[in-house]
């Protein structure tokens, strides 16, 4: 078992995502934006959910736009262009599967997704 108290994993200081676990059935990122940081137009190769852990995001996708704040989840279905803007500090879950998506690596490229470093530890519980 893993376990993470995502409000409590210590936010870097950078808008860098850290990766949580990275396993063929999915692959677990955080990411700490600071209000009026934009992710433009992205598209992956795998289905994806979004978790706000905290603050408040506006996301655009397919020509819709939702305004969400803490506790909201949301899901992507592979290909879905999406940008997402948040409106105040704010940090995100995105789990992303399977790991990794057909074509997701350019040229073929073939990863080992369990050999893929995570880069936020678990914090210590009691």
């Amino acid at each position: 078992m893993e376990r993470w108290h995502l409000p409590s994993v210590e936010a870097s200081g950078k808008r860098e995502p850290r990766v949580l676990f990275s396993r063929r059935e999915a692959r677990g990122v955080l990411l700490d934006l600071q209000a009026g940081d934009e992710l433009g137009d992205h598209r992956l190769h795998e289905s994806a959910l979004v978790y706000v852990v905290s603050g408040t995001i506006t996301l655009d996708s397919e020509g819709r736009s939702v305004e969400c704040e803490a506790g909201t989840l949301l899901t992507f279905s592979s290909g879905e262009t999406r940008s997402l803007a948040a409106r105040s500090d704010s940090r995100i879950l995105l789990l992303l599967a399977p790991w990794p998506g057909e074509g997701h690596f350019a040229g073929g490229a073939r990863v080992d997704p369990e050999r893929m470093p995570t880069q936020a530890a678990e914090p210590p519980h009691g």
